[in-house]
């Protein structure tokens, strides 16, 4: 067997924001190899509409303590307050220094950047809306990752596109290295390095109707797990409320923030009900169960499941400036012009607030002690800071993945003099080897498309929005169904060249193994708190709740630590809005 290797300063795995911008810290201090399974540009990044938040000031009085107040409150009081207060008062340098990168932001008459209003996003501690979040157009997360990308290529950043990672190698709590199939030929590739930064993103692709990108599978996640490193905070995992009815593609909230509104199948603006104060601008999470309410007690579209989102009085101008990329969605795939009929919509499987855990600075932590694995570092949304808590406020994310991107960037670099590189073992690459064999060779009865089909559903039915003890009992068996299956899931590609089917099998058991902990993790919160909804315990507990999860696997399964929401000024109060 034929291997190829790779010794890099820094390896980076993922090439949205968060891998882009860490990338730019790093290749300052040593050579950057990064790794994509996708073109660079193509990351899902990409997708993001609306936003970047940042208490500019621009075009009314804010700040970045009420920017601050929104994200604890927005994250249902889960949040960690000093990584919030480290992300909204880094924001404001960081849109500055984007803007000096080449991102090239919409303008107010003045020049200035120009900022609109978003879900939960209020000036004066929750008094009325106000606009902060920074944008370019309805495509933010495009000119910003092309701007960072350019740079990046400007400082010679080695990008390996189409390579798809098999191991994140870990010896003696030390990152070595990682393993890569190169998606085009099926060659092995090992990357040596001092450090290893993982930003790759979120994993969608679990549920059925999702505004994820088809590579939204988490493996990473699964690979440390699977090494006895924690998940932190997987039960909440948010549904963003305005997706293409029976599509999943995300029409951006920035649409209520031009003006947009919800209405049901009487025509009744009904978040007046819910968030009377800010109404259609209330957090996803509130929005997504109000839509769901709506819909359940008959209140949908001529009584079926969605509700419209109506922008039929938003003048065709801003429409045509400011959300042009929404306005082609609705006629390429629904057929409609917003400006002239509303969009039917519906909750869509968006943003996983859990993930790695991580400290500030973007270290991987191996216990609820902060103890931490040497030289690995994550950041985006594949890490948890935690900086969204329970559940993420829009236009937070994109904030999050420059500004911790940045500092795991800058942290890896400050170990790059005093450490060695790591080394990969052939035992390591062996066992790789093994798995692809195996799956090539299997000559079950099951197919990728049919194991996942039944995955995405039972996670959708029964893990989504709402969620209860029975229907939660009732994933985890499906689930350990699912991976007796899985062993006897055979692919009919053989070839080398571009096996996607390989992949897609390969990306499958990380899936399942995320579903799980998913699913485990919703079971033993008995509360509601943000994304996480029982309908069995409709309450917010406080006493018993405010605490992290940190799962593990072990001999005996899924087993679960807690670790202490760090609070720093604001005390946990009823969410209204």
């Amino acid at each position: 067997m034929e291997i190829n290797r790779h010794y890099f300063d820094t390896v980076i795995i993922g090439s949205g924001l968060a891998g882009c911008r860490a990338a730019i810290e790093c290749i300052n201090h040593g050579t950057v190899g990064v790794l994509s399974k996708l073109y660079p540009t193509r990351s899902h990044s990409t997708a993001a509409q609306g936003g970047i938040g940042a208490a500019l000031g621009n075009e009314e009085e804010d700040s970045p303590e009420w920017h601050t107040y929104d994200t604890v409150k927005g994250s249902d009081f889960l949040g960690d307050q000093d990584a919030i207060e480290i992300m909204c008062y880094d924001a404001i340098p960081t849109i500055i220094e984007l803007e000096h990168m080449g991102v090239p932001f919409s303008r107010t008459p003045e020049g200035k950047i120009a900022q609109r209003r978003f879900g939960g996003h209020t000036k004066e501690f929750g008094k009325a809306p106000v606009r902060r979040a920074c944008y370019s157009a309805d495509r933010t997360g495009h000119a910003v990752l092309f701007a960072l990308y350019e740079q990046c290529q400007l400082k010679g950043v080695r990008f390996f596109q189409e390579f798809e990672v098999l191991d994140i190698v870990i010896e003696n709590n030390a990152v070595q290295g990682v393993i890569a199939v190169n998606i085009k030929d099926g060659s092995i590739h090992v990357f040596e390095s001092k450090a290893v930064i993982i930003a790759s993103g979120g994993y969608g692709k679990i549920f059925k109707v999702t505004s994820n990108a088809y590579a939204s599978t988490g493996e990473c996640l699964s690979m440390l797990f699977r090494q006895g490193l924690p998940l932190e905070d997987m039960e909440f995992f948010q549904f963003h409320p305005t997706g293409l009815y029976g599509l999943g593609i995300l029409i951006t909230e920035g649409a209520r923030g031009e003006g947009g509104i919800l209405i049901n199948g009487k025509g009744e603006r009904f978040m007046e009900r819910y968030a009377p104060t800010i109404k259609d601008l209330a957090p996803r999470d509130m929005v997504s169960r109000a839509i769901l309410t709506e819909i359940r007690q008959g209140r949908g579209i001529d009584g079926k499941d969605y509700v419209y989102l109506d922008l039929r009085h938003v003048d065709k101008k801003i429409l045509e400036e400011r959300l042009p990329e929404i306005t082609t969605f609705c006629k390429i795939y629904m057929g409609i012009d917003p400006s002239e009929s509303p969009i039917p919509v519906v909750p869509t499987a968006h943003y996983a607030m859990g993930g790695i855990p991580t400290d500030n600075d973007g270290r991987v932590l191996r216990d609820v002690d902060g103890s931490v694995v040497y030289g690995l570092y994550a950041a985006g949304e594949c890490a948890c800071v935690s900086v969204h808590g329970a559940n993420r406020l829009g236009c937070n994310s994109l904030l999050d993945t420059v500004v911790f991107g940045r500092r795991a960037g800058k942290a890896a670099s400050e170990i790059l003099k005093s450490n060695t590189r790591g080394r990969v073992s052939k035992e390591r690459i062996q066992a790789v080897s093994d798995c692809i064999n195996m799956l090539k060779n299997s000559t079950g009865r099951e197919t990728v498309a049919s194991v996942r089909k039944d995955l995405q559903s039972v996670m959708m039915d029964k893990c989504s929005v709402f969620r209860t003890e029975e229907g939660l009992k009732t994933v985890i068996e499906e689930i350990q169904k699912l991976k007796e299956r899985y062993k006897e899931i055979s692919i009919t590609d053989k070839s080398k060249t571009f096996n996607t089917e390989l992949l897609e099998a390969i990306e499958l058991g990380h899936m399942l193994t995320l579903a799980e902990v998913i699913a485990c993790s919703a079971l033993q919160r008995t509360e509601s708190r943000g994304a996480h909804c029982r309908e069995d315990y409709p309450k917010r507990d406080d006493e018993n709740w405010l605490k992290h999860t940190f799962a593990f696997q072990t001999d005996k399964g899924i087993t679960f630590k807690f670790k202490p929401v760090k609070i720093t000024r604001f005390k946990p109060e009823e969410r209204k809005y």
